[in-house]
């Protein structure tokens, strides 16, 4: 696989101009590989695709992965960048969503990674039921005394057939509650502020210089890579994916054949994108580029469908100046932040 891997980013090496600013290893469990074949890998990209002195290396792990002997190989390594998969400090939630580690190995693993790396960002879910407002603030106040700079934080969804729907369908477990996950949410906002942390997408707060570099890329509609299996890449107006299957991966990569689906989007999709991907971020949608990439009539039919929500103080225009130009930004106001991905959709161009 580590090989296939390497291969993929040699027969793609021309696929990416742009200079390479940030590198991830995301999706399964990254933290299961050796140093040497992380190295193996960054090395691969680096022979093969231009990259800054300094990019943002990020791993995924989850706390059970990273005892202590392997967070000082980590630091040892290029990778200076931590995503670990908390998701909560307590024993019973973690059980309730079949989580692999315990709240002891999430305080054991943080309390030596941030005395290694800076910079660490942690995955927290909200919404869950049996939290009670106190405890959803006690799993916040864990992550700020590890100094952490960065959080990402979710709503618990249920996914088919997995142990917690299992749970709810039986009776064992309360079902979701959206008005608590609202009330989550509204004191995740306000103790991430009181912290000095800029909420500068939907689900991600940040310290100044520690917001992810990776995905406010995505956020921006930038280009990007993605090798292995069922990686997905975006450049432009077209996305592609690779199978999902191992072997079938494999197989292909070994007969020099890319395994993957490409898809072209047309003006509506990129549009679309464009409004859920801005609206979800402090830098909102510029009404300038709307006009500029897909027309004034769009821009105006634009401003025309988010009035009723303007009116409601769920979104907002505000009027950006500098010396060299004049802008027009849409944004989420604070109460329209919750329910975004809902407004978005409703300004989406349908075909």
């Amino acid at each position: 696989m580590i090989h296939a891997i390497a291969d993929e980013l040699i027969l793609r090496k021309n696929e990416l101009t742009e200079t390479i600013e940030t590198i991830y290893f995301g999706g399964g469990t990254p933290s299961l590989l050796t140093i040497d074949e992380i190295q193996f890998l960054i090395d691969t990209i680096q022979q093969n695709f231009m990259v800054i002195d300094t990019p943002e290396i990020t791993l995924e792990a989850n706390p059970d992965d990273l005892s202590e002997e392997k967070i000082l190989e980590l630091a040892e390594s290029p990778i200076n960048r931590l995503s670990i998969g908390i998701q909560s400090f307590f024993e019973g939630d973690l059980k309730s969503m079949n989580r692999a580690h315990t709240a002891s190995e999430s305080t054991n693993c943080l309390s030596v990674a941030s005395r290694h790396f800076d910079n660490i960002t942690v995955d927290l879910i909200y919404g869950i039921p049996n939290m009670n407002a106190n405890k959803w603030r006690e799993n916040l106040n864990k992550a700020f005394n590890f100094g952490i700079n960065h959080i990402s934080s979710y709503a618990l969804t249920v996914e088919p057939k997995t142990a917690l729907d299992s749970f709810i369908k039986n009776g064992k477990y309360p079902p979701l509650d959206e008005q608590l996950a609202a009330q989550h949410f509204d004191i995740l906002v306000e103790e991430t502020a009181k912290q000095g942390f800029v909420h500068y997408e939907i689900s991600n707060f940040g310290k100044s210089d520690y917001f992810s570099k990776h995905n406010t890329s995505y956020w921006k509609g930038k280009s990007y890579l993605g090798v292995g299996p069922s990686a997905h890449s975006f450049k432009g107006n077209e996305r592609s994916w690779n199978v999902s299957n191992n072997v079938k991966y494999v197989k292909s990569i070994q007969d020099k054949i890319l395994p993957r689906e490409v898809e072209e989007l047309s003006l509506n999709d990129q549009f679309n994108e464009t409004i859920m991907t801005g609206l979800r971020t402090i830098w909102g949608v510029s009404l300038t580029q709307i006009a500029q990439e897909f027309g004034e009539k769009c821009k105006m039919d634009l401003v025309t469908s988010a009035e009723k929500y303007i009116k409601q103080n769920l979104l907002i225009i505000e009027n950006c100046h500098s010396e060299q130009s004049e802008e027009s930004i849409l944004k989420t106001t604070n109460k329209g932040k919750f329910l975004v991905d809902g407004i978005a959709s409703e300004l989406f161009m349908i075909d």
